[in-house]
């Protein structure tokens, strides 16, 4: 899709037939095909993994998980009745003291309902990712009150959240049980890390197998750019290939940037700057020929106070222009803009120790600014190599990948793929942004963050595995799937997912959920289509 295209709407409504997919029906198997480089994977990996093991593992992993979140739950019953005793003991002594002294003061004394307190814990996140609302849903279609209540049922049956959950802060040990930044396994996963990296020849394949169930956050930014391809497994090789790659990216900066204005390149820019700037109000006001990043930049984690800073906004600009002018068979399509923040977040924590989404990157000095910006347009790029078919004309990577989550989900869960095709909702209105974004959209950026520590370490993760994350996320949601029973209800539910409380648990019974997908059906196509 070029720069200035716009996606399928994702507003309910009367939804049209998705005749596109049957063009590409013929060839989804191409999804499937097993290259060369794929059967040394296969074989290697046949090596080491025995599938009752694998299978036996990721059970037990959900399984835990299950009975985590049981014990969490009855301890949130516990403190809930506890605070509300003493909620309410608070209120009979401000009463008394009324009476002391014939002193109306109602809002001393007013009670604090469980509604109200629940409603005031969940306040930071009261955006429309917690739950649908009656006032979400669509002009001239009012929910009845059975519908009211449903929805109040499914808002009060969330995991109970801590009270504050950074959005991108401790990304690497956030839970959302609120467990301690360091336990002593992580402290043993921190030390193989750094013996790992600390040889004189990193091992990539040991590397990316210990990364795969997450990098601490002290390593995480030399472990992406290794696992990446930015930097060499050699030690001694990697500080001259970092000063020649920065160099090269500041070089591409002189020759490009200042064509931006160029009317050859106006649309790509406006784009940018659009997707970029709306992350700061006031900078919405554009001048009449600024033109396709510009329009990009403002919608790049708008809620983040990190991404509202010029100069951060500036840095976005130039990496998102310099790869747009780069690669011409794609040129810039919206939604680029959000591949770019985890590497930018990863790599300004190579600097800082405090947390970095209030962090103010203009005391931090020009030239580990330059390092961040150059590393960051690198590491995207080696990324964006392996799934340009996303972004070239028409996009057929996504086309092909949302037939192919179909036919997955088709078969792992067949009542919930016959229940969105009873109401009509194809999944192209919903999960293209699912491929598009990487589902960023749909998790905090803490999530995502964690989420790419897996990709990174997994064959093909962003083009490959990606796939089996969509679909084990997908069916994550089957009973309020279920549940909707009507097309404007399943899209506005699919489209604001709960996920703003989730953490590592969640993450790491997703990606294991994921894996037995992938083990199962991946390399089994007879048994993967009809």
């Amino acid at each position: 899709m070029k720069a200035g295209n716009r996606p399928p709407p994702a507003t309910p409504g009367k939804p049209k037939k998705a005749t596109t997919f049957q063009e590409f029906e013929s060839i989804t198997s191409d999804a499937w095909d097993v290259g060369d480089d794929d059967d040394e994977l296969l074989a290697m990996a046949a090596q080491n993994l025995n599938i009752e093991v694998v299978m036996e593992t990721a059970n037990k992993v959900i399984e835990n998980h299950s009975k985590q979140q049981e014990r969490q739950r009855q301890d949130d019953t516990t403190d809930f009745s506890q605070r509300d005793e003493d909620t309410q003991e608070e209120v009979v002594e401000e009463e008394e003291e009324d009476e002391e002294d014939d002193d109306t003061r109602v809002e001393e004394g007013d009670a604090i309902s469980p509604d109200a307190s629940f409603a005031s814990q969940s306040s930071p996140y009261a955006d429309s990712r917690l739950v649908k609302s009656h006032s979400e849903a669509p002009i001239g279609s009012p929910r009845d009150a059975e519908g009211e209540r449903a929805a109040l049922h499914r808002q009060r049956s969330l995991p109970h959240r801590p009270p504050v959950i950074p959005l991108v802060a401790r990304m690497a040990d956030q839970n959302t049980s609120g467990t301690p930044a360091m336990t002593e396994r992580e402290a043993s996963r921190l030390d193989k890390f750094k013996q790992l990296l600390g040889g004189p020849n990193t091992d990539l394949e040991e590397l990316r197998k210990l990364s795969w169930s997450g990098i601490p956050r002290q390593v995480r930014p030399i472990t992406w750019k290794l696992l990446s391809g930015y930097l060499p497994a050699n030690a001694e090789r990697r500080e001259s290939v970092l000063q020649r790659k920065r160099q090269e990216y500041f070089g591409f900066i002189q020759q490009y940037y200042d064509s931006r204005n160029e009317e050859h390149h106006q649309d790509t820019y406006r784009q940018i700057h659009i997707d970029i700037p709306r992350m700061s109000p006031e900078s919405l006001v554009l001048q009449p020929k600024v033109t396709e990043i510009h329009i990009d930049i403002p919608r790049t984690n708008p809620l983040i106070p990190l991404f509202q800073q010029a100069s951060v906004q500036e840095i976005f600009e130039r990496i998102l222009f310099i790869w747009a002018i780069r690669h011409p068979a794609s040129g810039y399509v919206q939604g680029i803009n959000d591949l770019v923040t985890p590497f930018f977040v990863v790599f300004v924590f190579e600097y800082i120790e405090e947390e970095v989404e209030n962090f103010d990157v203009s005391s931090l000095e020009e030239e580990a600014l330059r390092n961040i910006e150059a590393d960051s347009f690198w590491c995207m790029s080696k990324l964006l190599d392996g799934i340009q078919d996303n972004y070239t004309f028409a996009q057929p990577g996504i086309q092909r990948k949302v037939k192919a989550l179909e036919e997955l989900v088709s078969r792992i869960d067949e009542s919930v793929h016959r229940h969105m095709q009873h109401y009509e909702v194809e999944y192209l209105q919903f999960a293209f942004r699912w491929m598009n974004n990487l589902l960023m959209r749909e998790l905090p950026l803490r999530c995502t963050i964690r989420l790419w520590d897996t990709y990174q370490a997994e064959p093909e993760g962003f083009s490959h595995f990606h796939l089996y994350v969509c679909a084990a996320f997908l069916v994550r949601w089957r009973k309020e799937i279920l549940e909707e029973r009507d097309f404007q209800g399943l899209m506005i539910l699919l489209q604001n997912l709960p996920t703003m409380h989730w953490g590592n648990e969640e993450v790491s019974v997703l990606l294991a959920e994921a894996y037995r997908l992938k083990f199962a059906f991946a390399d089994a196509p007879n048994h993967y289509k009809r």
